[in-house]
């Protein structure tokens, strides 16, 4: 027979992140009683210079780099991307915005209440919208627009060229309140995650009809209803100008101007020298060179002779231009992780790829990229959410820590043996470790041994920042053929910490016999040709983390299903390992509307994927932004939402 192909069961729900560096933004979840609920553990706050608006200057303008001016202005198409996401954001109603812990708030320029006020027979909510808010043609948001965009992302009509109708093909119906403001809205089914529901809300006039659906909203959006408004697009020049819009009721916008520009990331630190950029996100490499532009010489070093010290800064116009910029960061609502295929290959052993789990240092590598930047480096314990949210548990003991000796016996269990020893010879280590536990998550795999290596080889304490110089053990041997997996990492600029995450990586693994080839991939071609055609053993990419993972979680995870053409529906679980139980977890947290009960389905639910050893989630991804020291409520947002009509200059307005 021959191998299944694969294809996307439907268009993505959510957008993966692809590291080409450590620091590409976003385009846009814990165990059946394992693991303690640390949602109390705070992550990395965000750092934006925050200061009340009444205190910025009024007017100007700030340039904010993007990596390309957006695609489309409709957030619910497939190319949407992070530029799109920028835009919504600061146009468009969001009914419920993230705080800095990445929880659900009312935003009360749109809603004064929203709440379920029935859950039998039917769940029904009712949104009471803020009389005020209007489009900029004057007309009141309304429930016509609900309505419209309802029954454009359901998925019912052809017509609409969508990405996403997750939440929306769960409505009945959607229908005037008590009054004009005042919106109900019935589901046939229980949705959990529904203040996921219309936002961004996109007037009727886009939402109305197919053709405006689709190419409509591409390139301007004619009507909007938040602190600023679509101004003028110059795609020679790169950028985006979003303008004050003044039909806004809310706190009125500082700035006069936000213009979006398309800069290359290895252009950001210069452009932010020049003033071309305000705000920017950067690479470590970038960060750094800022620090250094502000590190004062010495005095007392032999710059005070009239010799330049080693660590004095260069006295170039660059650098007395990157005197004027600061870096913020935080840690960004994505995750990095090492995928194993377990499609094809060794890695299609359940064996083998929990093997690989237990050899690596989770702790060393979150170590090695976050510890220099100043950052919180712990390694993440979750598929689904991230420190500090609200569920939030580390259920990494469903499949271990690190443990070399439980690697071994894994491997020789699956008929990878050292070459040289005899057939039927156990690998050192405890068979206890290397047998795990349930992988249907009733129980978990072994013991954190926090490092313990159970056949006594130490590790170079020098080794920390690198993830390991164990030394390389002999080759594992099965039916002649040598372990080896091909391990795919994106090449390009900033891509520099990631590459030393695969090389700590491979280094782990030689020390229990696996052996690794890397190959470093161009970004613009690295998921399409590599992580979604399933053309890799192992790899390294981010996925985003929402504050609603019932929803946005499934389709990663979901078990690969076979088509009646012999294609394999993966979703978006490019992986290739997935279970019913995983499946029917998410199913049941995404209907059920107590809150605790619902967390609780998800811990499980993420126990579970922990234990199947598709995806080993290593850590939170750095956010990393160069920002102007004029400027004041931007930078590094962390989890929380940017509040755009916020963002603006110290003293004299400045652009």
């Amino acid at each position: 027979m021959a191998p299944l192909s694969t294809r996307p069961r439907s268009r993505p729900r959510r957008s993966v992140v692809l590291l080409a560096g450590m620091l590409l933004p976003l385009p846009v979840l814990g165990g059946c009683g394992v693991g303690d609920r640390d949602d109390d553990r705070a992550g990395a706050p965000r750092d934006i210079a925050a200061l009340p608006p009444a205190q910025t200057a009024g007017g100007g303008t700030l340039n904010w780099a993007v990596d390309a001016l957006p695609g489309t202005l409709n957030a619910f198409q497939a190319d949407a991307d992070d530029a799109t996401q920028r835009v919504a954001g600061a146009v468009l109603p969001a009914l419920f915005t993230m705080d800095e812990r990445g929880r659900p708030q009312r935003d009360g320029d749109f809603l004064r209440s929203a709440e379920v006020v029935q859950r039998e027979p039917r769940q029904v909510v009712v949104y009471k919208l803020n009389p005020r808010a209007v489009w900029s043609d004057g007309r009141a948001i309304g429930v016509e627009d609900f309505e419209a965009q309802w029954k454009a992302l359901r998925g019912k009509d052809s017509a609409y060229w969508t990405a996403r109708n997750a939440g929306y093909d769960r409505i009945d119906r959607v229908e005037r309140g008590a009054d004009a403001h005042e919106v109900k809205v019935t589901f046939a089914k229980p949705y959990a995650d529904w203040p996921a529901l219309f936002t961004p809300l996109y007037p009727k006039s886009v939402m109305g009809n197919g053709n405006a659906f689709n190419d409509g909203a591409r390139n301007d959006l004619k009507i909007v209803a938040g602190p600023f408004k679509v101004g003028a697009r110059d795609n020679k020049q790169g950028t985006l100008v979003l303008e004050r819009n003044p039909k806004w009721w809310g706190d009125r916008a500082r700035l006069d101007k936000l213009v979006l520009r398309a800069v290359p990331r290895g252009e950001r630190a210069d452009a932010l020298a020049k003033g071309l950029l305000d705000l920017a996100d950067i690479t470590p490499a970038d960060a750094a060179r800022i620090a250094l532009a502000n590190n004062p010489p010495k005095k007392d070093t032999a710059a005070s002779k009239g010799k330049p010290a080693l660590d004095d800064p260069p006295r170039d116009a660059a650098t007395a231009g990157l005197r004027k910029v600061t870096v913020r960061k935080s840690l960004e609502p994505a995750y990095t992780q090492l995928a194993l295929n377990g499609s094809t290959g060794p890695l299609a052993d359940e064996r083998v790829r929990k093997a690989v789990a237990r050899a690596i240092d989770r702790r060393k590598l979150a170590e090695s990229v976050l510890g220099p930047l100043g950052l919180p480096a712990e390694p993440l314990g979750s598929h689904v959410l991230l420190a500090g949210q609200d569920g939030y548990e580390d259920n990494s003991d469903a499949i271990g820590g690190k443990d070399p000796g439980a690697a071994r016996s894994l491997l020789a269990d699956a008929g990878w043996r050292e070459k040289g020893a005899a057939r039927g010879t156990k690998a050192p280590g405890n068979p206890a470790d290397a047998a795990g536990k349930d992988t249907a998550g009733k129980d978990t795999a072994g013991k954190d041994t926090a490092g313990k290596d159970t056949v006594g080889k130490k590790e170079d304490p020098k080794s920390d920042r690198d993830g390991g110089k164990a030394a390389p053990a002999p080759a594992r041997i099965k039916d002649g053929k040598k372990l080896t997996l091909r391990f795919m990492v994106p090449d390009g600029a900033g891509t520099e910490p990631l590459h030393g995450v695969a090389d700590g990586i491979a280094r782990q693994l030689a020390a229990v016999g696996v052996d690794t080839k890397i190959s470093k991939v161009d970004g613009g071609s690295y998921f399409k040709d590599h992580i979604a055609a399933g053309d890799y053993d192992m790899a390294l990419y981010s996925w985003p983390a929402t504050a609603f993972p019932a929803t946005d979680a499934r389709p990663v995870f979901a078990k690969p299903q076979p088509a009646a053409d012999g294609s394999l529906l993966v979703e978006q679980n490019y992986t290739r390992v997935g279970t019913d139980q995983i499946d029917q977890l998410f199913d049941q947290a995404s209907t059920e509307l107590d809150a605790d009960a619902s967390r609780d389905l998800i811990a499980r639910a993420d126990a579970r994927i922990w234990a199947a050893a598709g995806s080993i989630p290593l850590f939170q991804r750095p956010e990393l932004t160069g920002v102007r020291k004029t400027v004041v409520n931007a930078g590094a947002f962390g989890l929380a939402t940017p509040r755009y009509q916020d963002l603006g200059f110290r003293g004299q307005a400045a652009g």
